[in-house]
């Protein structure tokens, strides 16, 4: 089992209420607690950030990120959920990202990342499954300095995927979803890839 420090932060790349990702998300976070993680799931929707500006960022760090930066450096590893917009991660998993790899007070930039551990999973409606979004997040994450597990999780058709208790109605999708998580969790607690 993972020590009580190996934290997980989670969240979706998307603020919108009905989003399939936040539930694909929310179902990441009780799935790593199931098997013997620590999981935060948070809502990029409480936590607003202007577009990435280094003029705003001259007049100070915005108070959403420096909520966010605080959140990430509690957490050893991230799971993200990335919709898909025309082929590529959202505007505001790009960011938000972007706001959390600048330097800030005594950490350089992508200091946040460094060390951490990353998964990602992807939602759509679609018969595509957000795949296309996928490899551009997984490199987007190792530029920033994480450590990226491979095959991430695709779910298509997830406008019918999830049963009423918020579950993935596929079996074999659900096992993918733990085989994921499960690896998550036992690399942080071994601290190697």
């Amino acid at each position: 089992m993972a020590s009580s420090t190996q934290k997980v932060l989670v969240f979706a790349g998307s603020a919108r209420e009905a989003s399939l990702n936040k539930q694909l998300a929310k179902l990441g976070a009780k799935r790593i607690e199931a098997l013997g993680g620590e999981a935060t799931f948070i809502d990029l929707k409480d936590y607003p950030c202007p577009l990435f500006d280094e003029d705003i960022e001259t007049q100070g760090m915005p108070e959403n990120v420096v909520k966010l930066r605080e959140i990430l450096a509690e957490h050893q590893g991230v799971l993200i959920a990335s919709p898909e917009y025309n082929g590529f991660i959202t505007p505001l998993l790009k960011n938000t990202l972007d706001w959390l790899s600048r330097p800030y007070q005594e950490t350089p930039g992508l200091g946040l990342f460094a060390g951490k551990w990353a998964a990602l999973v992807g939602a759509s409606p679609g018969g595509l499954g957000g795949i296309r979004a996928l490899p551009l997040g997984q490199q987007l994450l190792a530029n920033l300095g994480l450590i990226v597990l491979p095959q991430p999780l695709s779910l298509p058709k997830a406008g019918s995927a999830f049963n009423d208790s918020g579950a993935l109605n596929d079996a074999a999708t659900g096992q993918k979803l733990d085989a994921l998580c499960q690896r998550l969790v036992d690399v942080m607690a071994n601290n190697h890839p």
